[in-house]
C-alpha cells in the first residue's frame, strides 16, 4: 500500500544496526506489498526476506508502537481525554436541540428505500490527500497539548535552529500552535514538493517512532523541526522520485542545505536507522487517523458508488480486475432466436 519499493531490510531498534548504507539509501527493484492471502506469492528477490518474514517481528519491539501493529499508535491516548470531553458537550447540546424540535414541531421520520452505496474518496492505498493532512495535524496538535514533559534536545530547538530570518519570540517555548498553523505548515511542505497523503502517514509514524526511541517530547519549541525531519525522511523512503535537501532550501528559503543534513543525520541516528513502515503497521495508522478525524468532526467527502468507481476499487484489490478494466465490452445476444439465423456474418440487431 504506498511504494511498491523496499528500501531496507529491517532490524531490531534496539541492538546497534550495520552501516548506515545498509539500510538507508538502498532501493530493491519490483517487491510488491499488494498481496492477500489467496494470492500471496512464495517468491522474493535475492537477498531480501519475503513480506510475511519481515511482519514478524523480534520480541525486542513488542513495545514500540509504531512497529509492532497490535499496539496502538501514540496519538489516541493524547487525545482521548478532549476528544471524550468535545463528545459528552455534543451529544448534550443534540438532546436540548431534539428536545425543542419535539416541542415545537412534529418531527417527520423518513425512511431510506433506495439501495444506493455512499463511499468518500479515500482507501487505505490511496488516502485522501487534504484530509490526511488534516488528520496528521490533528494528532501533532494533540501531542502537543498533552505531553508529559518538555524534554527536548538542542538540534530541534527553534531558536538555535531557526527556520526563518524572522525574530523567535520570546514565548517561542511557552505558546502552543493552534491546528491550523500546523496544518500550514505541513501542507506548505507537501504541496511544495508534491508528495502523496501516504508519505502523510509514514512522517506520523517516524515522528511517533522518534519520541519513543530518543525519550523526547514535541512541545512548541521543537515541534517544526520534528516534523520537519519525519518529512524529509518520510519523502526520501517512501516516494518513488525524492526531494533532494537542496530543494528543501528552496521551500524554506533562509534554512541552509548544512542545516537540513545535519538534522537528517541526527534523525536517523536517534531512529537507529529504523526506518521501516510494515504494511500491518501503516494500515493502523491510516484507520486510527480517520477515527481521530471522524472524532473532531473532519469528514471525509461522501459520493455515490457508481460502476467505474466500483471497477476501480475491484481493480485495487485483484491485480485481474485491472485486466477486466481495459477490456471493451462485449456485446451478449439472446440464445431465444438462435435458429433463425442463418447467415453467421449479418450484423447483430438490438431490439429496444
Amino acid at each position: 500500500m504506498g511504494n511498491k519499493h523496499s528500501c531496507c531490510v529491517y532490524t531490531s531498534p534496539s541492538k546497534t544496526r550495520g552501516k548506515p548504507q545498509d539500510v538507508y539509501g538502498y532501493e530493491e527493484p519490483g517487491i510488491d506489498v499488494h498481496l492477500t492471502p489467496n494470492n500471496r506469492s512464495t517468491t522474493s528477490l535475492p537477498g531480501v526476506p519475503h513480506i510475511s518474514d519481515r511482519e514478524n517481528y523480534p520480541e525486542d519491539v513488542k513495545e514500540d508502537p509504531t512497529s509492532d501493529p497490535s499496539l496502538r499508535p501514540l496519538f489516541p491516548s493524547r487525545s482521548q481525554s478532549e476528544i471524550s470531553k468535545n463528545h459528552k458537550n455534543r451529544r448534550k447540546s443534540q438532546y436540548d436541540n431534539r428536545v425543542l424540535q419535539i416541542q415545537n414541531t412534529p418531527v417527520l421520520r423518513k425512511y431510506s428505500s433506495c439501495s444506493t452505496i455512499f463511499i468518500d474518496d479515500s482507501t487505505v492505498s490511496q488516502p485522501n490527500l487534504k484530509n490526511t493532512i488534516k488528520a496528521v495535524a490533528f494528532a501533532i496538535y494533540f501531542h502537543i497539548r498533552n505531553r508529559e514533559s518538555d524534554r527536548t534536545l538542542e538540534i530541534f530547538d527553534e531558536k538555535l535552529h531557526p527556520l526563518s530570518r524572522d525574530q523567535v519570540p520570546d514565548d517561542y517555548d511557552r505558546r502552543d500552535p493552534e491546528h491550523k498553523h500546523i496544518y500550514r505548515f505541513v501542507r506548505t511542505l507537501f504541496s511544495a514538493a508534491q508528495l502523496t497523503a501516504e508519505c502523510a502517514i509514514v512522517t506520523l509514524v517516524y515522528l511517533e517512532r522518534l519520541l519513543h526511541y530518543a525519550e523526547i517530547d514535541i512541545m512548541p519549541a521543537n515541534w517544526k523541526r520534528i516534523v520537519l525531519g519525519a518529512i524529509l525522511l518520510a519523502s526520501k523512503v517512501w516516494d518513488d522520485q525524492a526531494v533532494w535537501n537542496v530543494d528543501y532550501c528552496q521551500i524554506l528559503k533562509d534554512i541552509a542545505v548544512e542545516d537540513m543534513n545535519d538534522l537528517e543525520r541526527q534523525y536517523l541516528e536517534m531512529l537507529q536507522f529504523n526506518i521501516n513502515v510494515g504494511s500491518s503497521v501503516y494500515a493502523k495508522y491510516y484507520f486510527d487517523l480517520r477515527a481521530l478525524a471522524d472524532a473532531n468532526d473532519l469528514s471525509f467527502p461522501l459520493e455515490p458508488l457508481s460502476k467505474d468507481r466500483a471497477l476501480k476499487l475491484e481493480a485495487m484489490s485483484n491485480e485481474d480486475g485491472i485486466e477486466r478494466i481495459n477490456q471493451k465490452p462485449t456485446l451478449v445476444r439472446s440464445s431465444s432466436l438462435d435458429g433463425m439465423t442463418v447467415n453467421p456474418r449479418l450484423s447483430v440487431a438490438i431490439i429496444s
